[in-house]
């Protein structure tokens, strides 16, 4: 295979934060730049963000990760974005400017609108069209709530003045000038408008939220490329954007999940633990979500997935908020200093539970708390909750399936804790592999952009790429993970009662 170009850059814009990766052809990472971003908060539940500032922050990372690279725009086989899902964004087409702040898929404040549906919809038509539920963390609640609350926003969108996008949308409109106006159809899977077995806009779906198809982006495929760069976003190169996918997609890609059963947890802000149910949809009967994991030569391979709402942003909160932890990377010693006996449970319910539960009014609450009680302590059982956390949804997803568990392969910032994954393999009673590659979901969208552009020749040559990294066995009997499990679901129950 001809190796005309020396690197694919990813993008891969979070929750919290952007990074752009720069690998090479054995799927290295040759340089990586990350910034937070703003986080806003107008009330208690809501999750906003400023969709200038995150393009200002890729703009940002792209130039450093080419100055600190020593890397030339010539040297960039293509760019591939991954992105957060179901995160909101509207525009003006004419100016190209925000008309309201991007909503993020952790905000409830379209809570009353679902609510509201709920009592009218028979909710089993929107799990056979979109996979999904009604929920305030998709896209449709947010687009109908930003029409809402700008001047003329239904008119506006109506005439088609108006422009809707997830981030990807939204970042691939920038970087082209206008010129890419596209989703691919992992993020469509994830608005509630579109019907995963027609792969299309459903007219059905956009009725009942009063959306116009004018706002909509065009829905591609993963195996093609969207169009090309401005020149003045490159230095003066256009540069093919070979590839959009939403995150915990990208993951699975990165992860080289593509055979069906294979399941990745990936462990950011929230959690999100995926599994590849192959070319038939399977549609869970214990509230999880089936969406569309990629599609390729007119192949669609279909995942079955349960969320975290809140993994790595419990720790996150020990360290801005409650100052227990100097950084993340603490959290670990801090685990192997406590001196409880796994008596202290952590519901981290910030903004209520989501896969299996689907329960927003629960709230975080600590149980078996005593005199003695240490802050290590506290920080060992927040880790703790996030394995919890993941064997409910493994659990369901056995149940939903029929499909044996027999390795949980596992990437993301808290990936790198060792007693997380220890206590993860003790619950959930499989072996939990880390991912070799520190940037799972950026590797993932490079694949699939390598695949496109020829950079990559096929699957088997990525499998090679990120065989995996060590390994967790189980370390502790069935008879103690079976009392440790009842424990947290009765502390779950708990939490559920204020």
């Amino acid at each position: 295979m001809a190796m005309t170009k020396d690197y694919i850059l990813t993008i891969d814009a979070g929750t919290t934060s952007i990074r752009a990766v720069v690998f090479n052809h054995q799927g290295h990472i040759v340089t990586r730049e990350v910034r937070k971003f703003e986080q806003l908060s107008p009330r208690p539940g809501w999750l906003e963000q400023d969709p200038i500032i995150i393009f200002d922050t890729v703009q940002s990372v792209l130039a450093d990760a080419l100055i600190n690279g020593h890397i030339q725009p010539d040297q960039i086989d293509s760019i591939a974005i991954a992105n957060q899902r179901e995160t909101a964004v509207i525009w003006d087409k004419a100016t190209g400017l925000p008309v309201h702040n991007a909503i993020s898929w952790r905000s409830n404040q379209t809570q009353p609108l679902i609510d509201q549906l709920k009592q009218k919809v028979d909710r089993r038509i929107i799990q056979e069209k979109t996979g999904l539920r009604l929920d305030p963390i998709f896209s449709a609640s947010k687009i109908r709530f930003i029409l809402d609350h700008i001047p003329d926003g239904q008119q506006r969108a109506e005439k088609g003045d108006l422009l809707f996008g997830n981030i990807n949308t939204w970042l691939a409109w920038q970087l082209s000038d206008g010129t890419i106006f596209k989703t691919d159809i992992t993020n469509a899977s994830r608005t509630l408008l579109f019907n995963i077995n027609t792969q299309d806009w459903d007219p059905e779906l956009l009725a009942l939220f009063n959306i116009p198809r004018e706002i909509l982006p065009e829905v591609v495929t993963n195996d093609q490329i969207l169009g090309e760069t401005s020149t003045h976003q490159l230095y003066g190169r256009q540069v093919p954007i070979a590839a959009m996918i939403g995150s915990q997609q990208a993951a699975l890609f990165g992860q080289t999940d593509f055979d069906m059963g294979s399941v990745k947890a990936s462990f950011g802000s929230g959690g999100f633990i995926v599994m590849n149910t192959g070319t038939t949809p399977k549609f869970s009967v214990n509230n999880l979500l089936t969406s569309i994991g990629y599609t390729f030569t007119n192949k669609t391979n279909y995942v079955l997935e349960g969320g975290i709402l809140t993994a790595g942003d419990a720790i996150d909160w020990f360290v801005d908020q409650l100052q227990f932890l100097d950084d993340f990377q603490t959290a670990n010693t801090a685990a192997q200093q406590a001196t409880s006996q796994n008596e202290i449970y952590f519901v981290p319910a910030f903004n209520g539970l989501a896969a299996p539960y689907w329960d927003n009014e629960v709230r975080g609450t600590f149980l078996g708390l005593t005199r003695g009680t240490t802050r290590e302590d506290l920080v060992k059982a927040a880790l703790q909750a996030i394995a919890y956390q993941t064997e409910d949804i493994l659990s369901t997803l056995t149940q939903d399936t029929n499909l044996p568990i027999t390795k949980l392969r596992v990437d993301g910032g808290a990936s790198r804790d060792d007693y997380l994954l220890q206590f993860l393999a003790d619950i959930t009673q499989v072996p939990v592999q880390r991912s070799e590659s520190r940037e799972t979901t950026a590797l993932g969208a490079a694949f699939i952009a390598g695949l496109n552009t020829g950079y990559f020749k096929d699957l088997a040559e990525l499998r090679h790429l990120n065989a995996g990294g060590q390994t967790f066995e189980p370390a502790i009997s069935s008879l103690t993970r079976s009392q440790l499990y009842s424990g947290w679901r009765q502390a779950v129950k708990a939490a559920q009662l204020f």
